[in-house]
């Protein structure tokens, strides 16, 4: 499992390294001595993103207890500048841009046959605390699925027939599901035969 930690980490870093420099050169920051995703001493971008993605192969059901017990104990030899929990959970949100950017570019899967669009609730709060709710006020939406009302948003996504994702497109809770269709009109993607499902 190491090795495909290692590998992880080979591809994630190859992708990192020229966007790290073209930001460096075509954005604005204020700290020159900073990085210009996280500080040099602390863990760099590729080491956020590939604890981030191997999370999702640990079979851990929370990324809290794969931290503390995965992470910090088995893993930390690989990462010497491991930090607690709580200020990764920081560093991630650095990360999420170049997250989403590696995989629309470079992880999503290939037309073959069949395709599957669907979409599922991404709830941030019970309905009870929606009026108390500060978070996410003015984004997030009130919505309606199969299991009923919920608070939040939607993400949409195309999948082929072995699981592998397509494209993906986040969008308020509100949205009628039939909107799934707005991901068939991406260039990048060509459907010869889809299923909506229910």
């Amino acid at each position: 499992m190491q090795d495909l930690l290692i590998k992880i980490f080979y591809d994630v870093d190859n992708y990192c390294i020229p966007l790290e420099e073209y930001c460096k050169n075509y954005f604005l920051s204020s700290d020159k001595g900073r990085n210009t995703f996280t500080s040099s001493k602390t863990l760099c971008l590729s080491e956020i993103m590939t604890i981030t993605i191997y999370f999702h192969l640990s079979g851990y059901r929370t990324f809290k207890t794969y931290y503390k017990e995965h992470v910090s104990t088995i893993l930390k030899p690989y990462f010497s500048k491991l930090v607690s929990y709580n200020r990764f959970v920081e560093l991630m949100q650095e990360a999420l841009i170049p997250l989403l950017l590696y995989m629309m570019k470079f992880r999503t899967g290939k037309c073959k046959g069949f395709s599957f669009i669907d979409s599922t609730t991404l709830d941030v709060c019970n309905n009870r605390r929606i009026y108390s709710h500060k978070v996410f006020k003015g984004i997030a939406k009130r919505g309606k699925s199969s299991t009923g009302w919920f608070y939040g948003f939607k993400l949409h996504s195309v999948v082929n027939d072995k699981g592998e994702i397509l494209s993906f497109y986040l969008t308020h809770g509100n949205v009628d599901d039939m909107e799934d269709k707005i991901l068939l009109k991406k260039p990048s993607l060509k459907l010869n035969k889809y299923v909506v499902t229910a």
